[in-house]
């Protein structure tokens, strides 16, 4: 059970008026989870259940700062540990805070917990987590008012149901950095660097009272420059974060009218793409999908399955308190 668009589906459910919730009419180990941050949402919401279960409203309040502070904090070293390694935080951030520009934490502050079950672990995790002293103050940076879309544009999200093994992935790639410094970081500040004129672009546009159809070819150029950056990467590292069947998709989603670009998100692989698009040109784009087959092979990883746009959106609200009451007829 969950979101209609937090597992891939294909086939039919066994609901025949789908509700919020449905029945996917599979075990829980062939359900293949949409890979937008799925994980991190999980967790995320996990961690923030059982605090607000224990802790009273004057100790834990969600929809205050100093809450999704403490909620982000732990919800980030119960992710890190899940995975084995620091990752780049941000899909947590997000969970937490909604859309923003984030700058993650040093790793060094998860450095002090040690091992799980070790001597005093609980009373290091609640000091790191609250933040008792100057050693473990968090140092993330989370700008909410610095990412905006301009009016009539959309962000589009596709499932691509087949999956990859994100943790891997990412794990792959910091080997290769790790062995390759000087390379790496040229590499890193170069798409630092577009990842920051992407985010400028779009808020100038946001931001601007009139129209300026030349900004959504600058969107466009920046795209791509960053997509070049993410394949180069994947060919120094052996990792596929924007495969060959992924590529082919991307290419043939921003040659319609109407789609200004779009990426492999998050740790890239087979699962997702996300696309920038003008609200015109969405019905447009979906009956390409539907009938969407690829050409490449499917080099050493899985092929391209049924793509399909989710019923999703960018927001800004982040972590949220449910109302019971949607999960009645779950609870019976």
């Amino acid at each position: 059970m969950a979101d209609t668009d937090y597992y891939s589906h294909p086939g039919p459910t066994n609901r025949t008026n789908p509700a919020r919730f449905v029945d996917f009419n599979v075990p829980l180990s062939k359900a293949h989870k949409t890979g937008l941050g799925s994980s991190a949402a999980l967790v995320t919401a996990f961690v923030a259940a059982v605090l607000a279960h224990y802790l009273d409203e004057a100790q834990l309040r969600l929809d205050s700062d100093s809450g999704r502070r403490c909620i982000h904090n732990l919800a980030q070293a119960v992710h890190c540990a899940a995975q084995g390694k620091v990752g780049s935080g941000f899909d947590v951030a997000a969970a937490v805070y909604g859309s923003c520009v984030y700058r993650r934490f040093s790793p060094s502050i998860l450095d002090q917990l040690g091992e799980v079950g070790s001597p005093q672990f609980s009373r290091r995790l609640a000091a790191i987590v609250e933040e008792s002293d100057a050693l473990n103050k968090w140092d993330m940076q989370i700008d909410r008012a610095a990412v905006e879309l301009p009016r009539g544009l959309k962000l589009v999200m596709c499932d691509v149901d087949c999956g990859s093994e994100s943790v891997g992935m990412a794990k792959k790639v910091l080997i290769w950095r790790k062995e390759n410094p000087d390379e790496a970081a040229l590499l890193w500040a170069t798409l630092q660097k577009g990842n920051e004129d992407l985010a400028k672009q779009l808020l100038r546009l946001a931001r601007s009272d009139t129209p300026n159809p030349q900004g959504y070819e600058n969107i466009s150029d920046i795209i791509l420059t960053i997509r070049s950056l993410i394949r180069e990467m994947s060919t120094k590292a052996d990792v596929p974060i924007e495969p060959k069947v992924q590529t082919e998709l991307l290419d043939a989603c921003s040659r319609i009218s109407g789609v200004v670009g779009g990426v492999v998100p998050g740790a890239g692989g087979f699962d997702a793409i996300v696309l920038l698009v003008e609200n015109d040109a969405l019905p447009t784009l979906q009956h390409f999908l539907d009938t969407y087959t690829t050409t490449s092979s499917n080099e050493s990883g899985p092929g391209i399955g049924k793509v399909r746009v989710l019923d999703v959106k960018q927001d800004f609200e982040g972590l949220k308190s449910e109302d019971a009451k949607s999960y009645a007829e779950w609870m019976r």
